[in-house]
């Protein structure tokens, strides 16, 4: 039986992650660490602001100094707030999913974001208090495809509805990357996958993979977990 649902956030919710790419590369291209949107994808996507900025330092031959890496998410998170400024658009589905499940099934994000990056983005989609609990870079210190993130929302949820019963395996994790993947399932949760940024055949620990969450119910969301 479904007790709780935990949704990614970047690439799930709205399509943020040319925006943190755009971020990204103003920080830096002129450091002379820049890449390029294939890159991103290939290489950086799932990965949370310090794991990003440190893997493109090693790929550039550059060294991090002490206090830089801080600093470089700072700008990092201003830049973002730059770009989102201009306003943000939800996946088709996930708006009205999201809103048919809150109040009745715990939910979670879990997200290798900034927290500082996603509320500014519920606000604007009139879901500010929609999810019962948030699990950000700003709670963990290691990025998808580690499972200690989704291992932490299961724990919060635990402790939100005692009641429940919520275990990892009466959990459902909603993702659209490999790494996110493997970080829920390793943490025990079931997944639906979205092809927002992989194809399906990248997807393949999913229990489902679908094209859009357009038209998804709850019950559809019940049989996956059943």
């Amino acid at each position: 039986m479904l007790k709780a649902v935990v949704f990614d956030f970047d690439g799930i919710i709205v399509d943020s992650e040319p925006m943190h790419y755009r971020a990204f590369q103003k920080v830096l291209e002129p450091l002379g660490a820049g890449y390029t949107w294939q890159e991103y994808i290939d290489r950086y996507m799932g990965f949370d602001d310090r794991d990003a900025f440190r893997e493109a330092f090693r790929v550039h031959g550059l060294q991090l100094r002490e206090g830089q890496l801080q600093e470089l998410i700072d700008v990092k998170a201003a830049c973002f707030q730059e770009v989102i400024a201009a306003g943000v658009q939800p996946y088709p589905g996930v708006v009205e999913l999201i809103r048919s499940l809150s109040g009745t099934v715990p939910l979670a994000i879990c997200s290798g974001a900034l927290r500082s990056d996603i509320e500014p983005v519920l606000d604007q989609l009139s879901l500010t208090g929609a999810f019962d609990r948030m699990v950000t870079a700003d709670e963990v210190q290691v990025s998808k495809p580690d499972p200690a993130s989704y291992l932490l929302a299961v724990s919060q949820l635990q402790e939100a509805f005692p009641g429940v019963g919520i275990t990892s395996a009466s959990s459902l994790a909603i993702e659209d990357t490999p790494a996110g993947i493997v970080s829920a399932v390793n943490a025990g949760l079931k997944v639906l996958a979205v092809t927002n940024s992989y194809p399906a055949s990248e997807l393949g620990m999913a229990v489902k993979s679908v094209d859009s969450l357009a038209g998804i119910s709850v019950e559809d969301l019940r049989r996956l977990v059943a």
